[in-house]
């Protein structure tokens, strides 16, 4: 496990992320975050904020009694505010808010009101601050993403094929696309550091096909590479057979039945990294306490696919998987744009 201490260079990376982020002197900024966030990130963005002259107010709640049968990774979508009207207005009334919670509010219930007046939301993803420091925005990257969630936002069809056995389809009409450099500057926006992806959330009846996990595939849920292939049936976008004879299969089996939740099966969005800097290999460097996976959803040219919650389809759960795949082929309406793992003009 790694030290988490206060060093001056990792004040001076959220200081040039807050700066990225347009902040001005005097923005108010609220920092959220929960009893069990990581306090070392707490504390750096308070650091680098107060450096740059914002009026910086902590909001801190109790991190909430665990209601689930299992545990509850990388969701994105916090439970820590609790629908709390008092959070949401001091959030609501704010330039920036960071967010230090662990799960984050990507996909929370009360995002949309935190965000209906102008607030901008900066997610720091629950990561040692080492992982932060080498994946800092670029910003010639926001460009680049900006145009992927474009085409993806025009695009009528998906379409993802390997040479592991992935055929799947997507119907994009009417699903919404967004995407992140590691930054935000729009009011009423959201972005999340570490950045680099490009992703939908396909609406009802939009999924089918097959996708295969093939080994050194990844499930950030388990923050584990697969050692043993899985295949995952999904019609009208819901799993509907998982076939795999290793413990991966096993494993997935079992945290998908532990909800009781056929939401927990259905396709939570699809879309793929755009990041050059971060490294499928990664994960073998870290213990599982220093992070929290960003990096591998975000490596260029993987395609990743989760299941959960899709408040734009209208499923909502805790069961979330993140499963970013390699050396996937993708195509918008007939053109390539990911071949084999690898991304193509004008995106590359």
């Amino acid at each position: 496990m790694l030290i988490e201490q206060i060093e001056n260079k990792w004040v001076d990376c959220f200081r040039r992320v807050f700066q990225m982020c347009e902040l001005r002197q005097g923005d108010r900024v609220a920092i959220l975050s929960e009893t069990l966030s990581r306090p070392i990130n707490v504390k750096l963005a308070e650091l680098a904020l107060l450096d740059l002259d914002a009026q910086v107010f902590h909001v801190v709640v109790p991190t909430p009694r665990l209601k689930e049968p299992v545990a509850v990774r990388s969701t994105g979508s916090s439970p820590a505010i609790q629908g709390n009207e008092s959070v949401i207005a001091a959030l609501r009334s704010s330039t920036l808010v960071v967010d230090c919670t662990v799960e984050g509010l990507l996909h929370s219930r009360e995002l949309k009101a935190i965000l209906s007046d102008g607030a901008r939301l900066m997610m720091i993803s629950n990561e040692h601050p080492e992982i932060l420091e080498r994946l800092m925005p670029d910003p010639a990257l926001q460009q680049k993403v900006a145009l992927g969630v474009e085409m993806l936002g025009r695009a009528a069809h998906m379409q993802v094929r390997s040479n592991a056995g992935t055929d799947l389809a997507i119907d994009l009409s009417e699903a919404p696309a967004r995407g992140s450099a590691g930054f935000v500057t729009e009011p009423g926006k959201v972005s999340y550091w570490p950045g680099g992806l490009c992703l939908c959330f396909p609406r009802r009846h939009s999924v089918n096909g097959v996708v295969v996990l093939d080994v050194g595939d990844v499930n950030l849920t388990f923050k584990r590479y697969l050692e043993s292939r899985v295949a995952l049936t999904i019609k009208d976008d819901f799993v509907v057979d998982i076939d795999g004879s290793g413990l991966d299969a096993e494993l997935m089996k079992s945290y998908f039945a532990a909800w009781n939740d056929r939401n927990a099966y259905g396709v939570s969005h699809v879309g793929w990294g755009m990041n050059p800097a971060a490294r499928w290999d990664s994960l073998v460097m870290y213990d599982k306490h220093d992070t929290n996976g960003t990096e591998l959803r975000a490596f260029a040219g993987n395609f990743l696919i989760s299941t959960g919650a899709n408040e734009h389809a209208g499923r909502y759960t805790n069961g979330h998987f993140d499963l970013p795949l390699r050396h996937c082929s993708i195509e918008l309406d007939g053109k390539s744009i990911v071949s084999q793992g690898r991304l193509l003009e004008p995106l590359a």
